[in-house]
């Protein structure tokens, strides 16, 4: 847990991370470029999410076929994804395959080939995932939790807008690669087994001349919150509720998610044994912390019958305000010892660890170690804890409802 990360930056503004993993074989990318949803233009809700399926279809001289062929003979696993901030570019592989598979991944955010024929099935996939939402409402309650809690741009979901999908073009496509597939902002995290001097003069080979700089998203309008309902012919009732939590880059954020651990945290969390377990109300509930850079919130949710929804939701929300006046010893052991065992565990995946400390370093400016995450777990005490709930109690909740009858707020 000592390891050292080992870091570089290129006069490009590229930023390279590499953390050994001790007695691993495999080595784990993961590239954030800063095309996020959150810089996609007004009215081109989607298109990030249609850039991160097509820079898979064929990169620098090979077509689709082609280069997912030569990917696929080397044995690399890889996946792409828009965030709130970044798209995302992530690849595991046998270490010793890393200089071979190299310019087929790097091709894929610096050259993607972006073909014409591309777009209709990108855009029929992405039509297909927003529909599935009506038969996903557990996701649907997110999405809307998150497009009323957060101030726009920083609400958006990666399912994107109907309206926005359905009249994309290519060309929308393009110059969003063209603003956000750039060094500058750029932050390639590896972890695993790789030889530092060979990977980066590896890197440099292959990026060193690549040229741009990404855009800075910026508030937009404020977030409406309140509540709402979303009518659905179904026999569940689904609630979501939000408030707001610190930033991740804000200290208390870890005190934040021993809280949420407190309340969720496997079968012994409170809002498991209180709703559920006691009182049999509801099949599903939990909450978890959610932190961006500027920002962050605690999240709830909880699946139920129609009968049991008004209590469920009533109960959810006192439990959730509940929490300020503290934690018990008991309940406070049981979520420092999930938050560690997530740590080890985290150690050994490379594909974590590479994605982790990408993550810190775009959000925090740079890498934190196992060592240093496991410090800050330790730093959280069953008394700063409790200080720290008493002195901020849940402000204003954001709720969001989906089934067939609206509920009392």
């Amino acid at each position: 847990m000592t390891t050292p990360i080992h870091q570089h930056r290129f006069e490009n503004g590229l930023c390279l991370l590499a953390e050994p993993v001790a007695g691993a074989q495999s080595l784990a990318m993961s590239v954030l470029a800063p095309g996020g949803l959150a810089t996609e233009k007004p009215g081109e809700q989607g298109v990030a999410s249609l850039l991160a399926e097509m820079i898979c279809r064929g990169a620098g001289a090979l077509d689709a076929r082609a280069h997912s062929d030569a990917l696929d003979r080397l044995g690399v696993r890889r996946g792409t994804g828009a965030g709130d901030y970044t798209l995302s570019v992530s690849a595991t592989m046998i270490g010793t395959k890393f200089r071979d598979a190299a310019p087929l991944l790097f091709d894929m955010f610096r050259r993607p080939m972006l073909p014409e024929n591309a777009i209709e099935p990108a855009k029929a996939l992405a039509l297909q995932s927003l529909a599935s939402l009506d038969d996903e409402p557990q996701q649907k309650v997110f999405v809307e939790l998150r497009r009323r809690h957060y101030p726009e741009p920083f609400n958006r979901s990666a399912y994107g807008l109907k309206e926005d999908l359905e009249r994309a073009t290519l060309d929308q496509v393009k110059a969003h690669a063209q603003r956000g597939l750039t060094p500058e902002g750029t932050v390639i995290g590896f972890a695993g087994r790789f030889d530092w001097n060979e990977l980066k003069e590896t890197v440099e080979k292959l990026l060193g001349d690549w040229r741009g700089t990404g855009q800075k998203p910026t508030p937009g309008a404020p977030a409406k919150r309140g509540y709402t309902h979303q009518a659905a012919d179904t026999q569940q009732v689904h609630i979501g509720v939000a408030y707001d939590a610190p930033a991740e880059t804000d200290p208390d954020s870890t005190v934040q998610r021993a809280a949420a651990a407190v309340l969720s945290g496997g079968m012994s969390g409170r809002l498991f044994t209180e709703i559920r377990e006691k009182r049999g109300l509801c099949y599903s509930v939990y909450a978890a912390y959610s932190g961006q850079r500027e920002r962050g919130a605690m999240l709830g949710y909880a699946g139920t019958t129609i009968p049991r929804a008004q209590e469920t939701l009533d109960l959810l929300v006192a439990e959730l305000k509940r929490l300020s006046r503290g934690a018990e010893e008991a309940e406070f052991a049981r979520a420092i010892v999930g938050m560690k065992s997530r740590l080890v565990m985290q150690g050994e995946s490379t594909g974590a660890r590479a994605h982790a400390i990408a993550f810190d370093q775009h959000t925090l400016g740079r890498p934190r170690s196992l060592a240093e995450l496991a410090a800050e777990v330790d730093a959280v005490t069953l008394d700063r804890l409790n200080k720290y709930l008493a002195a901020h109690p849940p402000g204003a909740m954001t709720i969001v409802t989906v089934g067939p009858s609206a509920l009392k707020v």
